[in-house]
């Protein structure tokens, strides 16, 4: 059965740094691309970051360039999402998804083609 599970979550005060995980144990992770996603409350979910297969490109969503990192171990079927200077508007809960390819335009990451889904890691940041 192929699952992702997050973790990393947590509460940070605005302008620190969290690392989230996701561990893809069932899937042979060169061939996926792996997005995170976030969901805050109220709002729609929202693509932040993907690695691309097998030639690990990676996409970015505007709001989070230049603060956050997204890359992949392939031999500990693991990807991260390093996050620094975090800002209130972070605050999500944050998902990792994995699919075929990114799909991305103009600065914005769009979750079609990602076919299977963690169940979310809660980040908040928040004096």
């Amino acid at each position: 059965q192929l699952q992702l599970v997050e973790s990393g979550g947590g509460q940070v005060q605005p302008g620190g740094s969290l690392r989230l995980s996701c561990e893809a144990p069932g899937f042979t992770l060169p061939y996926y691309a792996i997005g995170w996603f976030r969901q805050a409350p109220g709002k729609e979910r929202e693509g932040v970051s993907c690695i691309s297969a097998n030639i690990d490109s990676t996409y970015y969503a505007d709001s989070v360039k230049g603060r956050f990192t997204i890359s992949r171990d392939n031999t500990k079927k693991m990807v991260y999402l390093q996050m620094n200077s975090l800002k209130p508007e972070d605050t999500a809960v944050y998902y990792c998804a994995a699919g075929l390819q990114c799909t991305h335009h103009s600065g914005t990451l769009y979750h079609y083609g990602m076919d299977y889904w963690g169940k979310g890691a809660l980040v908040t940041v928040s004096s």
